[in-house]
């Protein structure tokens, strides 16, 4: 039987699986912010649901990123606020090189010059 390490090894050989797993990297992060954070407070996710007014099965499917829906800000805010802890959003610019593609039907404005300023 593989371990956890090996078998990510493995699954990351295969290159559709390193650019999903590229994609979720941040999301992990923030995951992964929020664990430390629950276990530097020695809170259970019992706890955490019981602070936030949800079930333990809901903050486990958070934690995990498997849920079928992203969490909201809202409940990611009281997720935080039940560490004792602020979540901050904030826009970082990206390269040019990272940018995602624009969508079919989605319009990116135009750059136009200073005239009007």
């Amino acid at each position: 039987m593989l371990t956890h390490k090996q078998l990510r090894a493995k699954a990351l050989q295969d290159p559709e699986v390193q650019l999903e797993f590229r994609k979720s990297l941040e999301e992990f992060a923030l995951l992964d912010e929020f664990l430390r954070a629950r276990a530097d407070q020695g809170l259970t996710q019992a706890q955490v649901a019981e602070r936030i007014g949800t079930t333990q099965s809901a903050v486990a499917r958070m934690e995990s990123g498997r849920g079928k829906h992203s969490p909201s800000i809202a409940t990611l805010s009281r997720y935080a606020e039940a560490l004792g802890c602020k979540l901050e959003i904030r826009l970082v610019r990206q390269s040019p090189k990272v940018r995602r593609s624009t969508s079919v039907g989605e319009r990116r404005p135009v750059a136009r010059g200073t005239g009007g300023r």
